[in-house]
Parts: C-alpha cells; structure tokens; sequence
C-alpha cells in the first residue's frame, strides 16, 4: 500500500472489525499475484472490503488522478459501497454515480478527479461520453455483482464503458451464482478465481424454510394472518412484480399493518425514506421485487416472506440471502395457493405452518420518522441533528433512534408518543442558520 495510507489493521479498526474472513484473506492474495480475480461468493459475505482491500494498493495519490472504477447493478450498491469506503478513513476521494438525481451533482464531484468512481452502468457510460471522467489513468476495474448487471440487462452499456477504459492492468469480477458466462469483452487472462460459495445441496442450517397453504388465490388475507402469528418482527415479503407490490403494502395497511413497499420504479427519495423506516424500525415489514433481495444493507432480518414463488432458483437463494446472514439464523416462508406447489428445486422436507383461526394486529412500532430537508451538501451531519433535536425539540437521548444523512435530507427515528410534541417546538427553530423543512416521512 501507499506509504500515506492507513494500515490494514488501523482501517479495521475504523470499521469495527476483528479480522479478515477467509474469502477478504484469500483476495487479498490474489491481488498479489497482480493477476485478474473471479470472486464468487454468497451474498452478504464481506465482499466489498474483498475487492476495496486489494484496489488501494493501485490508487494514486490524493488529487492527482482517477485509478480505479467500479461497477454495480443499482443505486443502493454504489451508496453501500461509497459508504464503507469513506468509513475506512484512507482520505482518498471517492465519487458516486447512479441515475434518478441531478447529473450536475456528480459532474461537480468530478471537476476534481476522485481516486475511485463507482456507479451504475448507464451513468458511468454517459459521465464517459461526457468525458466527464479521465479514462485513461483507470488501471483497476471491479464488476461488483456482475450476475445482477447482466441479468438486468446492462451488457450493452459494460461493453461501453470497458472498451473506452485504454489503460486497464487488473480486474475483479464478484458474483453470487455461477453459472455465469463471463463476456470476451472484459479480456480475462488467466483470472484467479475465488469459489466462495456453499457447496451444491449445502444450505445454511441456519436457515429454516416453512410453508404456508392460502385456501384462496388470492393470499393477501393468509399473509395478513401469517404476519400477525409472527408479531412485530423484521420481515420482508417478496412479490414478482411492481403492481402486486403496492396492491399487497395497501391491502396490508388497509387491515392495520404499518408497513412500506419498494420496488425499482419509485422516485429515489421515495426508496430512501422506505428503506430508512424499514431499518429504523418505523415498519417493521418491507413489501418488496428482487430489487431488495441484493446490495441492501439491512441487519437483522428474521422472516422472509414469498408471497410470489420466486422464477428462479438463484432468484430464491438470492431473496433467503437477506435472513440468516453471517452467524444470524432466520425463516424462510413460502405461501402456496390452492393451485401451487413446493417448486422442484426445494427438495428437502418443509414444515407447515397451520394459522390460528384469530389473529391479533401486531403491536405497533414504537418509532416515527421525521424527514428533514438538509444532509450532507448543507454540512449536516447526524450531531448536529441530534443537538437540534435535543434543545429546540426537548428530546432525551433515546428518545432519539437511528439517523439516515443524505445529501439534500436526513431520516431520523424518532419516539412516536414523543414526535408531535417535538415538531411543534421545532417547527420554526433553525438548523445550522437556517429554517427547513421538517415534517413526519411521507
């Protein structure tokens, strides 16, 4: 590494980790060998430190030029990414890019030249055609999920973006399945690679697979019971499309569920708010696409819910690999309707769960949300907030749950028997020197 670098153990520290997992050891390694590296490993394993690790090694100094850029399938991944990046504390800059907010926000982070770009394959491939982006010092590139790219269909844009990259000496290529072709395009030579994943038939025993049967076609009313028999416990339920999605998270509010929904058509603020009430405990169910089965960081989920029977088998492990992660265990739970069956790639025994005959609403979470128009562009950051909170909105410290800074607004949890009150006395009170909006999470 640079000799201004940070030490490996001194970035650990930052990130509150003990030590190395085998596969961040073994990719560390490889990166040794200065040879290309396939990494194939199950979701929620550690990968992103498995490739940042390797790839400081090949940055330049400090304001001198771009090195490397990495590549992602969404929005979500790319922020994930940028976040632990910036909690490693190296100084080195990073920028993220991705579609659905101002292309100018990220043209001015790259007046000055990020030592790493990550982002999503249609922006890069425009910041590029921009020449937005200063291609010819890029010598690493990492294609994160690259599975998850090519399944959504962003092959075109890859082969854009990597022919336009003139000066490219090591690549890193992660996935979670791997039945994946890998594209001439990327020029692979004798890559390393890294096979990380559970061996065929090898299912996590931490995980539990359950079956519920729905007397009717429509489930909604079965899944409204199994929620209520589970309690106000983390759950994501998964549908396959975008409209079943928000028919399910309405009829569920309709019966009394405080629940959000997200899927890949809604406006970028809208997912945030979802996912920051989701992990903040304002909702304690997500009704959800795929969308969420990747890249979300979010702890702590014991129940998965398919409401829809995955398409694939890869779609089912990928949707179970939000439960049951690292040392947690969880419950995977399929609602079958009178016409379906248990699909043929689940071969072992499956419980039935048999649902009481009544059921009761699930105690409500003891959370709310206030979404405030100020994050990181204004310099706010979460100890300003919980300052503000504390004097102008007479709140205690636990009062006061988990803070979600963005660029142009934050999330916070706050007490829901203490959030009136509060916005009251905070309603025309100032933060940093200046009045902003703040009002409960749409």
């Amino acid at each position: 590494m640079q000799h201004n670098l940070p030490s490996l153990e001194t970035i650990l520290e930052k990130l509150n980790i003990d030590a190395l997992n085998d596969m961040q050891q073994a990719s560390l390694q490889a990166a040794e060998s200065g040879r290309d590296t396939v990494l194939l490993s199950a979701t929620g394993t550690g990968k992103t430190l498995a490739f940042l690790l390797p790839l400081l090694q090949g940055l330049p100094p400090r304001g001198k030029k771009t090195g490397a850029l990495i590549i992602v399938p969404s929005r979500e991944l790319a922020l994930q990414i940028e976040q632990v990046f910036r909690s490693m504390g190296t100084g080195l800059k990073i920028t993220c890019c991705y579609g659905g907010h101002k292309r100018e926000i990220e043209e001015n982070n790259l007046v000055e030249a990020p030592a790493l770009v990550v982002g999503t394959p249609g922006r890069l491939a425009d910041h590029i055609r921009r020449q937005n982006i200063s291609v010819d010092t890029i010598e690493t590139l990492v294609l994160d999920e690259f599975d998850k790219s090519l399944e959504l269909g962003f092959l075109e844009e890859m082969e854009q973006i990597v022919r336009a990259l003139p000066s490219v000496k090591k690549r890193i290529l992660t996935s979670a399945t791997e039945a994946v072709e890998i594209p001439d395009f990327l020029g692979l030579t004798d890559p390393v690679r890294l096979d990380f994943l559970p061996a065929e038939g090898d299912v996590k025993p931490a995980l539990e697979l359950k079956q519920v049967l729905s007397d009717e076609k429509d489930k909604v009313e079965t899944l409204f019971r199994l929620i209520c028999h589970l309690g106000n416990r983390p759950l994501i339920v998964f549908c396959n499309h975008r409209e079943s999605v928000e028919r399910t998270s309405t009829l569920l509010t309709e019966k009394g569920i405080r629940n959000e929904f997200y899927h890949g058509a809604m406006e970028q603020q809208q997912r945030d708010s979802a996912l920051s009430k989701f992990r903040n405990g304002t909702a304690n169910v997500l009704v959800t696409t795929d969308l969420a089965a990747r890249g979300l960081d979010i702890p702590h989920i014991r129940y998965i819910i398919h409401f829809h029977l995955p398409h694939t088998e890869a779609s089912f492990l990928h949707r179970n690999g939000r439960t049951a992660r690292m040392e947690a265990s969880g419950t995977a739970i399929l609602i079958l309707g009178p016409e379906e069956s248990l699909p043929p790639y689940i071969q072992e025994e499956v419980d039935t769960i048999t649902l009481p005959e009544t059921v009761e609403l699930p105690e409500k979470p003891k959370w709310t949300t206030l979404f405030i128009a100020a994050g990181k562009k204004d310099k706010v950051n979460k100890v300003d907030i919980v300052g503000f909170l504390s004097n102008k909105g007479q709140l205690k410290k636990d009062d006061i749950g988990l803070i979600d800074v963005k660029d142009f607004f934050s999330f916070v949890a706050v007490r829901r028997s203490k959030a009136s009150h509060a916005l009251t006395l905070i309603r025309d009170q100032k933060i940093k020197n200046k009045k902003v909006k703040i009002e409960i999470a749409k």
